[in-house]
């Protein structure tokens, strides 16, 4: 059985203040578990069998939470091919949080001049928690397009260049953590052990951006560099065939992320002193 899918919870193993027991905030963990695991398919949904197998919950308990789930809003189920997906609930609470989190506008005109410069597709990933989140995405006009991402689905932090970006940013001690922590969930993506991502850290802090060639989907590339550097929140990527990014145009790319990037942390500071902005720590939720 595939172990149970960790949180930022899980991490930072808080014991119970005041003798208060933990079977409420249990209860509250497996929900958001639950809630985790169906956003990591995006779109596309997920039957029962397969929140099973990831959430690593018994299944008559699984079948409850989902259930209860539906019947509040949180979770829609298709009648027809018997999926779960995000329900209309969340979708209205987050209309209420948006104007906190403008990230991925703030990101939208930096997307869309990488995508002008590339050709190529670009994507904003969100850090949160043990994963990353595609929270933007802008296509260039190349004709033949890596699109292995929606906006919404959330993967493991170093699974894609932003992720691994992120990761390649962070404090050696924070990301070996990361990665371990992580570690039984990359066992679903081919090419990903935490000996590999160890030494595709080690080669992206050398580059100064991560780099990672037909790991996720044979035949594609992709370049990431995260931000704001004393504190990385998220990661710009450009995704294309292998072939369009060869050293030479890599490093060509590479630069002009980096000075998108420093503009775009300029316009971070600028929006969280108006207030206008979550501040950075908040954007790890």
């Amino acid at each position: 059985m595939v172990a149970k899918t960790r949180t930022a919870t899980d991490q930072a193993k808080i014991p119970p203040q005041g003798g208060e027991s933990r079977s409420g905030t249990q209860s509250i963990e497996r929900v958001v578990d639950v809630l985790r695991v169906i956003a990591s398919r995006g779109r596309r949904g997920m039957r029962v069998g397969e929140v099973v197998a990831t959430s690593g919950l018994a299944e008559a308990t699984c079948f409850r939470m989902l259930r209860r789930l539906e019947l509040e809003g949180m979770l829609d189920r298709d009648p027809h091919s018997k999926k779960y997906f995000l329900g209309p609930l969340l979708h209205e609470l987050g209309l209420l949080a948006r104007p906190r989190y403008r990230l991925a506008e703030l990101c939208d005109a930096t997307l869309q001049r990488l995508a002008e410069f590339t050709q190529d597709t670009v994507y904003l990933s969100e850090r949160s928690g043990l994963e990353a989140v595609c929270a933007n995405r802008a296509l260039g006009d190349f004709p033949i397009k890596s699109l292995s991402l929606d906006i919404g689905v959330r993967r493991p932090l170093g699974v894609g260049a932003g992720g691994l970006a992120i990761l390649c940013a962070l404090p050696a001690s924070e990301a070996h953590a990361l990665v371990e922590a992580n570690a039984h969930r990359y066992e679903k993506f081919a090419s990903f052990t935490a000996d590999f991502l160890y030494g595709a850290i080690a080669e992206g802090r050398k580059r100064g951006y991560s780099f990672l060639e037909g790991a996720v989907t044979p035949g594609t590339a992709s370049i990431g560099v995260a931000f704001p550097p004393d504190n990385p929140v998220a990661a710009i990527s450009v995704a294309a065939i292998a072939g369009r990014l060869l050293p030479e145009r890599r490093q060509e790319i590479a630069r002009q992320m980096h000075r998108e990037v420093d503009k775009l942390v300029v316009a971070m500071e600028a929006a969280k002193s108006s207030g206008e902005m979550a501040t950075a720590d908040a954007a790890q939720r």
